[in-house]
């Protein structure tokens, strides 16, 4: 397998994590949350932190995992509770996160590189585990989205005001969501620093970006009309994106700087082709519904 082709499907994996927490924000509770762009690197800082500080990997992903749920907790409650705008709030926990990441880390970056550090992919392919991962988190999302509690989360963000009348508490449902959404993105970031070797304060700077490409790519080409469908399209999504990224920087008349324009034109792409398709879609049926008045006419014309 070619390198780029290869490591083009690793990252794709692990950032299906990610996508998958932006699916839940996005689609099923339509909150723009903008946390996600430091969870990312809270996630990333906690778990590094914590394994160089001699602290199993797959505790510390855990650990970076609740580290960013109870950011989007945070999130939350200044959104319900604060009332505060859902853009609004993202930014401020974003503005927040950045400075708890550096308190966190104590610097600016950290290495995870060397032979007394143990990440969850020492000794093993990145291909091997990250798809049992990546299986098994979405199939518990799958199943968690069938439960009262997960029909309720998806009821809010389809019609809130209804599902209020039937008494659910929707403030909880929605803090529910955006911290299991944040705390994906952030088990991706530790997964992340630990396949790259380092955990970066500027990380995560466009992982809400990255997300939405993910979840628009997948639905656009896979579909979305079950759960299972939806989230195995993001997962698919994310893989997608992340080879087109690799396709993009191996063109000879772009370069490494160029990183954030080829992720605005296949956000851009991504929004246009399916808004596209459904014009074409319904411009052709009008055409034919057209033909077909036109030729009534002429029939009961002729008729007479």
């Amino acid at each position: 397998m070619p390198v780029w082709l290869n490591g083009g499907i690793e990252l794709g994996l692990i950032y299906a994590l990610m996508a998958l927490g932006v699916y839940i924000t996005f689609r099923i509770l339509d909150f723009p949350d903008l946390t996600v762009d430091q969870s990312f690197t809270t996630g990333a800082a906690v778990a590094a932190v914590m394994i160089t500080n001699g602290v199993s990997p797959w505790v510390a992903s855990l650990a970076g995992f609740g580290a960013g749920a109870v950011a989007g907790v945070l999130t939350g409650l200044l959104h319900t509770k604060g009332k505060i705008n859902g853009l609004l709030s993202g930014i401020i926990m974003m503005i927040a996160l950045y400075s708890i990441n550096m308190r966190i880390m104590g610097k600016p970056n950290i290495g995870l590189l060397g032979s007394d550090i143990v990440t969850v992919f020492s000794g093993v392919k990145v291909l091997v585990i990250m798809p049992i991962i990546v299986i098994v988190v979405k199939l518990l999302l799958d199943l968690f989205f069938k439960t009262d509690m997960g029909l309720s989360l998806r009821a809010t963000g389809d019609n809130e005001r209804m599902i209020r009348s039937f008494g659910t508490n929707t403030d909880n449902t929605k803090i529910l969501g955006i911290a299991l959404s944040n705390g994906l993105v952030a088990l991706s970031g530790s997964l992340i620093a630990q396949q790259s070797g380092f955990a970066d304060i500027t990380m995560g700077v466009g992982m809400i970006v990255i997300g939405l490409a993910s979840v628009i790519i997948g639905e656009a080409i896979f579909g979305s009309r079950s759960v299972f469908q939806a989230t195995l399209a993001v997962v698919l999504g994310a893989i997608i994106y992340r080879l087109i990224y690799a396709l993009a920087l191996r063109s000879d008349f772009l370069d490494a700087s160029d990183l954030k324009l080829i992720t605005a034109i296949i956000v851009i792409v991504a929004l246009v082709i399916p808004t596209m398709q459904k014009s074409w879609r319904q411009k052709s049926l009008a055409r034919k519904r057209t033909a077909e008045l036109l030729k009534d006419l002429a029939g009961k014309g002729g008729g007479r």
